[in-house]
């Protein structure tokens, strides 16, 4: 991945960073954990000027929200519904509440979403799908992926040669975040599985 990296920015410089932090967005196993911190590197070393690269890496990170951005508007509420209601133990009432809850919070969670592990790239389906507005959905994504990446390249810059270590570190706070999740779809399984049951029991009766 590194090896990869290293000659896409050699080849493309700048542009090659944003091309890279753009397909971070649709598939997620090529981490901006690694491409930012890796272009301060190359900047820190005169390979690339650091306003270009976080430049490109910040037009990457809104491309690659867009793509996303139509790929939820495209599914929509209606497909987003009839899907719900194939998956075993999720409620069409579930997505309701969640509707209401982004449209009350969309702009505050695509704006923070932007900096959140494994969130920043699956923020930008439901705004799609809400159709929030493209114009205040691109700002707030601007400006949230702004902040996340001037840190990383800032850290990978300042890091030189060590630049790997804030892999490391975020690695750890992305293992939270997963354990999280993962601890809130065991509950919510759970709590659906013993409504489940309880409505099995009482209709016995």
């Amino acid at each position: 991945m590194t090896d990869w990296l290293v000659a896409l920015m050699e080849s493309l410089g700048a542009p090659g960073a944003g091309f890279a932090v753009a397909m971070e967005n649709l598939f997620p196993p090529i981490p901006s954990e690694v491409i930012l911190p890796l272009a301060g590197f190359a900047s820190s070393q005169g390979e690339m000027s650091l306003p270009a690269v976080l430049l490109w890496t910040t037009t990457g990170s809104v491309v690659g929200a867009l793509a996303l951005y139509w790929i939820g508007a495209l599914l929509g509420r209606e497909r987003t519904l009839a899907l719900a209601a194939r998956i075993p133990l999720l409620k069409v009432s579930d997505i309701d509440k969640t509707e209401a809850w982004f449209l009350k919070h969309g702009r505050k969670t695509v704006f923070f979403g932007r900096m959140i592990p494994i969130f920043r790239s699956m923020i930008s389906i439901p705004a799609g799908v809400e159709r929030m507005p493209l114009g205040v959905f691109t700002a707030l994504t601007t400006a949230g992926s702004l902040i996340w990446n001037t840190i990383f390249v800032l850290a990978g810059y300042l890091l030189g040669e060590n630049w790997s270590l804030v892999e490391a570190y975020v690695g750890v706070g992305t293992n939270v975040v997963i354990a999280v999740v993962a601890l809130a779809v065991v509950v919510f399984v759970g709590l659906r599985l013993n409504e489940r049951y309880k409505g099995r029991h009482a209709s016995r009766r």
